[in-house]
C-alpha cells in the first residue's frame, strides 16, 4: 500500500496578500525587484525639513557654528574695521590671503555663510518658540490634570486613616496647596495641584531673549557708525561726515542718522608712573571737554576718561589716543608768517617718541621772488635721553626735555593732483632737498623756542615755545546695544529659572472606606529629575495630618483599604521615598 501527504490547506482568502506584503518587507531580493514605495513629494520633504531646523539639536548645532564662526572674526583682520592691518596681512601672507579671501574670512561678518547660519538659526529659535508658547499657554489656560488610579504606584507616596470628612481633607489640602503656591482644584475625589510653571516660562524667555539679541546684533551691524577724530586743545569737532579723519558704517546707515552734537578740548591731562617697574603707565588720563548736545544746545563741562565715555543719544565718544603737537612757525625769504600752527604728530611707541610732516601749501616764496609748496618731516620726543642706533628716542612719556628734529624740502606736494593725501606723509616725487654748505640734507634739532634759518635766505622755522597735546576719539553708534543688553540679562535669568526650578505635581485624594473611616493617600510627581518631590511631599503630609488626625488602625491589617498603613499606628507612614 503506498504512502501519500495530504496536501497542504490552502490559506484564507486575503491572507495570501498579507503574506506576499510581509515577504516583501523580509525578502533579500535586490532593490530593484521589490515594488517601488511611495514617493514623500515636495510637500512631505517640506515638513521633514521643517522639522529639522525646528528641532532643539538642530539649534544648538547652529548655535554652536555661530560661535566657531566668529572666532575667525576676532582673530584675523577685518575689513570693516582696520583696512590697514588686512593689507599688512595680505602683504605677508600672499597665499594664505588669496584663501581667506575667497572664504570671506576678512569680512566674516558680512559673508554669505555666516549670515546664512545668522538666519538659519534665527528661524530654528522661531519656529522652537511658536509651538512651545502656544502649549504653555494652554496648560495656564487649563487646569491640572486629575489624579492617576492607583497613586500608591507613584514613586513617591503616603497613606493614613483620618476620622475628619473627605470634604474637610480637601479643603484643607486646597487651603495648603495654594498657599504654598501650587495651582490647585478638585477633581473628582482628589485635589490635583501643579507647580513649577516658571521652569517652562523662563526656557520661553531663554530663548526668545537669544532671539532679541539676534535682533539686536543685526540691528546695530546694519546702523552702526564708526569714526575717529583727532582734536588739539583749543580746537573742536562737530558730529559731521566732514569733521571724521576716516569712517566707515553699516549697510543701512545714513548721514541723517548721525546725533547732531559738537564738543571742543579744553585740555588734556596726562600723568605717569615716574619709578618702579611701572614707570611710564599713566595713571591719570582724561580730556576735559565743552560740549554741546543738539544743533542749538546750551554747552556743558564734562571730562572725558578711558572706558568712561561721553553718551549723547545713541552715540557714545570714547578717548582712545594721545600725543602732542608743537607749534611751528614758518616765515619765507621777506619774513612773512606763511605757516602758524600746532601740527599733531604720530606716537611710535610707548614713551610718545612721533613722528609727522609739516606741510606749507600757500603763500610761501623763495628768494627768487618763485611761488613754491615747502614741507618738513618732523621727529619729536617729548624726553630727550640721546641716540640710539643714530635714532632719537625719548626716556619719558611727559614734556620733561622736548626736542624736535626738522628736514626741509621745497617744491610741489602735489596737493592739487586731486589724489587724496594723508597728512601724515609728504609725497618727494616733485620735492628737492634744502642742503647746507656741504651739500648734506639740512637738518636741525631744535629746543622750545629755537629757530633754524633755511639755506640761501629761503625763510625761517620757529619751533614754539608751547608744545600742545591732543586726544584722539571714537564716536561710536550702535543703536541695538541697549536691546543686547536686555535680551542678554532676560536670557540669563530665563536660564537660571530652566535649570533650578523644578516642575512637579501633587494628589490629595480621601474617600471614605467600607468601616466609615476616611483613607487619605497623597504622592508628587516631578516632571523632571528632582530629589526634593519626596521631601516636599512628606512637609505636605505632616501639615495635613496636623489637621486631619489619624484614626485608630483596624484589628486585622489585612482588612486596611491600603496595605502601606502601619498596623496599630495612626499616623502617615511614608513609602517609596516619601519623608514625613
Amino acid at each position: 500500500m503506498s504512502k501519500t501527504t495530504a496536501p497542504d490547506p490552502a490559506p484564507p482568502a486575503g491572507e495570501d496578500q498579507d503574506l506576499g506584503a510581509a515577504g516583501s518587507q523580509l525578502s533579500t531580493a535586490p532593490k530593484e525587484d521589490l515594488p517601488n514605495l511611495p514617493a514623500m513629494g515636495v510637500i512631505g520633504w517640506a515638513r521633514w525639513f521643517w522639522r529639522q531646523l525646528t528641532s532643539m539639536r538642530v539649534a544648538l548645532l547652529l548655535l554652536l557654528l555661530l560661535s566657531l564662526g566668529a572666532i575667525p572674526g576676532s582673530l584675523i583682520p577685518q575689513s570693516g574695521q582696520d583696512e590697514t592691518k588686512v593689507a599688512d596681512f595680505r602683504e605677508r601672507h600672499e597665499t594664505l590671503g588669496d584663501i581667506y579671501d575667497k572664504l570671506g574670512l576678512f569680512h566674516v561678518y558680512g559673508s554669505v555663510w555666516f549670515s546664512a547660519i545668522y538666519i538659519l538659526l534665527f528661524i530654528s529659535l522661531i519656529g522652537c518658540i511658536v509651538p512651545r508658547t502656544w502649549q504653555f499657554v494652554g496648560q495656564l489656560r487649563g487646569r491640572p490634570p486629575g489624579a492617576p488610579k492607583r497613586l500608591n504606584r507613584l514613586p513617591a507616596h503616603t497613606t493614613w486613616r483620618t476620622t475628619a470628612e473627605p470634604g474637610q481633607v480637601h479643603d484643607a489640602a486646597l487651603a495648603l496647596l495654594k498657599k504654598r503656591r501650587f495651582r490647585a482644584h478638585l477633581a473628582g475625589d482628589a485635589v490635583a495641584a501643579e507647580k513649577g510653571y516658571v521652569r517652562e516660562l523662563g526656557n520661553l524667555v531663554f530663548h526668545i531673549a537669544l532671539i532679541v539679541m539676534l535682533v539686536a546684533f543685526a540691528w546695530g551691524q546694519l546702523y552702526k557708525s564708526e569714526g575717529n577724530k583727532l582734536v588739539v586743545e583749543g580746537a573742536g569737532f562737530s558730529n559731521t561726515l566732514t569733521q571724521y579723519d576716516d569712517f566707515k558704517s553699516g549697510n543701512l546707515f545714513s548721514s541723517d542718522d548721525l546725533v547732531p552734537f559738537s564738543f571742543n578740548l579744553k585740555d588734556f591731562v596726562g600723568t605717569y608712573e615716574r619709578t618702579g617697574p611701572n614707570k611710564g603707565t599713566p595713571r591719570v588720563y582724561k580730556a576735559d571737554l565743552t560740549y554741546s548736545d543738539g544743533p542749538y544746545g546750551k554747552d556743558e563741562n564734562t571730562t572725558v576718561q578711558v572706558n568712561h565715555p561721553l553718551e549723547l543719544g545713541d552715540s557714545k565718544v570714547y578717548l582712545v589716543s594721545h600725543g602732542y603737537a608743537p607749534v611751528i612757525t614758518v616765515r619765507d625769504a621777506t619774513g612773512k608768517v606763511v605757516y602758524d600752527d600746532a601740527v599733531p604728530l604720530l606716537p611710535l611707541d610707548a614713551n610718545v617718541t612721533s613722528s609727522g610732516v609739516v606741510k606749507v601749501l600757500d603763500g610761501y616764496r623763495n628768494a627768487q621772488g618763485k611761488k613754491e609748496q615747502l614741507g618738513f618731516n618732523a621727529f619729536f620726543v617729548p624726553t630727550y635721553g640721546g641716540h640710539a642706533s643714530g635714532t632719537m628716542l625719548s626716556q619719558f612719556p611727559a614734556l620733561d626735555s622736548p626736542l624736535l628734529a626738522l628736514s626741509a624740502y621745497h617744491g610741489d606736494l602735489g596737493a592739487d593732483s586731486g589724489i587724496p593725501q594723508s597728512v601724515y606723509q609728504m609725497d618727494k616725487t616733485n620735492m628737492k632737498e634744502f642742503k647746507d654748505s656741504k651739500g648734506k640734507l639740512f637738518k636741525r634739532l631744535l629746543r622750545p623756542g629755537d629757530s633754524m634759518t633755511l639755506p640761501n635766505g629761503a625763510g625761517s622755522v620757529t619751533f614754539g615755545k608751547t608744545v600742545k597735546e591732543w586726544a584722539g576719539f571714537q564716536v561710536v553708534q550702535e543703536p541695538g546695544g541697549g536691546w543686547a543688553l536686555t535680551g542678554a540679562i532676560a536670557a540669563i535669568g530665563g536660564l537660571a529659572a530652566s535649570l533650578f526650578i523644578q516642575r512637579r505635581r501633587v494628589w490629595v485624594r480621601a474617600v471614605r472606606g467600607a468601616d466609615g473611616v476616611t483613607v487619605v493617600e497623597m504622592a508628587g510627581l516631578g516632571r523632571s529629575e528632582s530629589a526634593k518631590v519626596p521631601e516636599e511631599l512628606g512637609d505636605l503630609a505632616g501639615i495635613l495630618y496636623d489637621q486631619a488626625p489619624g484614626a485608630p488602625a483596624p484589628d486585622d491589617p489585612a482588612d486596611s483599604p491600603d496595605a502601606d498603613q502601619e498596623p496599630g499606628t495612626d499616623t502617615p507612614v511614608p513609602a517609596e521615598g516619601a519623608e514625613k
